[in-house]
């Protein structure tokens, strides 16, 4: 049998925590917070996040289930979580500060400056997104050579899902060190043959965020195939079917929506252009602006209607998230309210209380029978059957999933 490690992970967003029940079946895991609230959930056995995987595992620790021999807690003690780790996990969040160009990679370097206090011969393993060259840059800010950047590729709302099944594990080192967590994390997934690929340090922390912009590049050219059908009133969907019959492209990340959104997308195609800015590119500072012209377009249509009562259902940026942070359907709604005196109504039951200024101007409705009744007109990034009997009301770009 491998060897069980001891592993300290400071952070319990969708990255923290789904690492966390990943390593926790083989290792032993101590996951940090500064939230008193989430450790206390979590060492309840409940999840502060909607995944339906984590909170399958929580349960399996709280019942000692017989396939998982590593252990798992939660604490807010730094000490009690550091002193006797052999690896840290920093998986804090890095926001993009536009008045520095950059990602606030503050909370990263707490975490490592309170390692190197209470155990500095412990590696740090940095799943945060950081900008390109920056772990070469700790390495030599600390004098440390134990800081190894290893990237994650998650989706929200199905996060230890793909750790277990992950497409690639990708580790910014070639150490021994770097082997072992590199191993342990192949070691706890599920799927066979994963790919492992070891790098330098600015290689992985590139694979990362060009990965994520490749992605939102994806999303704005589906969205701007489906502007150019909406125009000429052609049938989005046959185009891309056909376009994705093409084994090249495939049938995959295809669907239109009113923007790309929520927490890594906008952020890392932001860092990754500020990075561009001495090279010589056109793709890529175009991304953004092509998300920009597309909530402006989206917008535009609604507003042509003019409708007097206007229903907004749901906020997340996809089905099964939680996550409302820079959902595009936000922007769409203020350029609405910037052009149309109207009243406008959310149905969004899981909006967390601590965020409703960004709702300021809109009613939040919870009953979905009197948000229907109230609205003239529905505009929804992502259709639900819940809204078959009222489609004749709806506005939606998600043409794969409507009825």
């Amino acid at each position: 049998m491998n060897e069980k490690l001891k592993l300290a992970i400071a952070g319990s967003g969708y990255v923290g925590l789904s690492l966390s029940m990943l390593l926790s079946k083989k290792h032993e895991v101590i996951a940090i917070d500064i939230s008193s609230e989430k450790v206390r959930m979590l060492n309840d056995g409940h999840s502060p996040l909607k995944d339906n995987e984590i909170q399958e595992y929580l349960n399996n620790h709280k019942k000692s289930h017989k396939d998982f021999i590593g252990s798992f807690k939660a604490t807010i003690c730094k000490k009690e979580a550091y002193k006797d780790a052999e690896f840290v996990v920093v998986a804090t969040p890095t926001d993009y500060d536009s008045n520095t160009n950059s990602f606030d990679t503050s909370s990263v370097e707490a975490v490592i400056e309170d390692v190197i206090l209470i155990n500095p011969s412990s590696t740090i393993i940095i799943k945060s997104t950081v900008p390109i060259g920056y772990t070469r840059g700790l390495i030599e800010k600390y004098d440390k050579n134990n800081i190894i950047f290893s990237p994650e590729f998650l989706r929200e709302g199905s996060a230890l899902y793909d750790n277990l099944y992950p497409s690639r594990i990708i580790v910014g080192n070639k150490s021994v060190k770097a082997k072992k967590f590199g191993n342990a994390l192949k070691g706890c997934a599920l799927k066979d043959d994963v790919e492992l690929l070891y790098t330098d340090s600015s290689e992985a922390e590139a694979i990362k965020l060009f990965s994520n912009v490749y992605l939102a590049m994806r999303i704005s050219y589906f969205n701007e195939l489906d502007t150019y059908a909406e125009v000429k009133g052609l049938n989005p969907k046959q185009i891309i079917q056909g376009i994705g019959l093409d084994t090249r492209i495939g049938l995959h990340y295809n669907n239109p929506s009113f923007g790309y959104g929520g927490y890594c997308l906008p952020k890392d195609t932001r860092q990754l252009q500020a990075d561009f800015q001495s090279i010589p590119n056109v793709i890529i500072s175009s991304i953004h602006r092509a998300n920009e012209n597309r909530k402006n377009f989206i917008a535009e249509i609604i507003i042509n209607k003019k409708p007097k009562a206007l229903g907004v259902y749901r906020l997340a940026m996809k089905s099964g998230s939680d996550n409302f942070r820079e959902s595009a359907i936000y922007d769409v709604i203020q350029r609405i309210k910037k052009n149309l005196s109207l009243k406008i109504f959310v149905f969004e039951p899981s909006f967390p209380n601590k965020d409703i200024k960004k709702l300021s101007g809109c009613e939040l409705v919870t009953d979905l029978k009197d948000f229907k009744a109230y609205s003239d007109i529905i505009i929804a990034n992502r259709m639900d059957n819940e809204l078959d009997d009222v489609i004749k009301k709806v506005y939606t770009r998600d043409i794969f999933n409507i009825c």
